[in-house]
């Protein structure tokens, strides 16, 4: 689950770290006088989630209240990767003299929550890791023990060689652990960590993702959801108990259990297709997932072939059937549709279909590549 970065920010203050302050607001009216608070330059951010703010002109310095006040109408409103502004934060501008990067991931490989920083701040770290990861430190942390007073002085001077500031960095950086665990997080991030011209080290953004199994026991952190500002259809996915992630291509796929569903994305890949989402039916036998599944996919104007790939085990073939019969006809599909069923009640599930004028396959290659050669036009259902 993300969160938006004033929240992320009040996060980080409850755990001692030095954070510029800031309001939200969601009229310009209430911008300027935020902005008349603080006095001098402002900077106006839109909260959404998305990367990119700045350079999609959601981010802006405002000299005055009033240009605050007029930047404010240009960002409420607009949209950044297709999601609409609504709130945006309002903060006094800090004189920057260092830029540097600060976070925290959880890393599958080593199993641990892995620190990274480096020196190079203000920009994409995926940037900095792919042109100069010699300027990247990564120090995975022991779950025994935790960030160590010396591991977190050991990043400390890989950011900064002023002494005090190489301290006031690790700091930082142990306050930052604590946020993390304290957050149920599998992302925390500063970026940037900077240095003002009198040598003060400030965390200038906030950024954390909580991982989504720890919400049922962090009720706090689950407050904090912003449903506004997530993608539409995975908020109808979620309230549907679908496990679904819109994705920019045009076959939509419709699967039971990730890894198949993995597997599925992987071939449309494959087979030169790109897949419009990753959505996840398996768990249960009920026909009202598939119909709830395809009413999310239809919703996407750009998928253009719709992919059932089912391996029927705990997920029945025969109610999966039953579920497309019933969606399409409460809402006849206006895009054509692949359907590849094998397992359980497979015989059932054929017979459904065939006599409500659909087809089945079972091989899933071949399923696939039609469902690719549909979204390009190629064929006809």
């Amino acid at each position: 689950m993300n969160i938006h970065e004033y929240q992320a920010k009040e996060i980080f203050r409850r755990h001692g770290m030095p954070v510029p302050p800031g309001e939200i607001a969601t009229t310009p009216q209430r911008v300027e006088e935020i902005a008349q608070q603080y006095g001098g330059t402002v900077v106006v951010k839109a909260q959404v989630h998305a990367g990119g703010r700045g350079k999609a002109g959601g981010v802006k310095l405002a000299k005055t209240p009033a240009e605050a006040r007029e930047l404010a109408t240009k960002i409420l409103g607009m949209k950044i990767k297709g999601l609409t502004v609504h709130t945006v934060l309002v903060t006094p501008a800090a004189e920057i003299a260092t830029e540097a990067y600060a976070g925290i991931i959880i890393d599958r490989a080593s199993k641990r929550a892995v620190f990274m920083v480096s020196p190079a701040g203000g920009i994409d770290i995926e940037e900095v890791a792919a042109k100069t990861p010699e300027k990247i430190m990564r120090l995975p942390v022991d779950p025994r023990y935790g960030l160590l007073p010396f591991e977190a002085l050991q990043m400390g001077f890989f950011l900064y060689r002023d002494v005090k500031q190489a301290r006031a960095a690790a700091k930082i950086l142990q306050q930052l652990w604590s946020a993390f665990l304290a957050s149920g997080a599998s992302l925390a991030e500063v970026n940037p960590l900077v240095t003002t011209p009198a040598g003060e080290v400030l965390a200038l953004d906030a950024k954390l993702v909580v991982d989504d199994n720890e919400l049922d026991r962090r009720a706090d952190m689950a407050a904090l959801r912003d449903e506004t500002a997530e993608e539409p259809s995975e908020v109808s996915a979620r309230n549907a108990n679908l496990t679904f992630i819109k994705l920019d291509g045009d076959v939509g796929c419709v699967v039971n259990g990730a890894g198949l569903a993995m597997a599925t994305m992987d071939l449309v890949k494959y087979y030169g297709g790109e897949p419009a989402n990753f959505l996840d039916i398996g768990g249960s036998s009920n026909p009202e997932k598939v119909v709830n599944a395809l009413r999310i996919i239809t919703s996407d104007p750009n998928v253009k072939a719709i992919l059932f790939n089912i391996f029927g085990g705990i997920t029945r073939t025969d109610d999966v059937a039953n579920g497309i019969v019933t969606a399409t006809k409460a809402n006849p599909l206006k895009v054509p549709i692949v359907i590849r069923l094998t397992g359980t009640n497979e015989e059932i599930a054929v017979k459904i279909l065939t006599e409500n004028g659909f087809s089945a396959m079972t091989d899933m290659d071949e399923a696939v590549q039609r469902a690719v050669k549909l979204a390009k036009g190629g064929a006809t259902a």
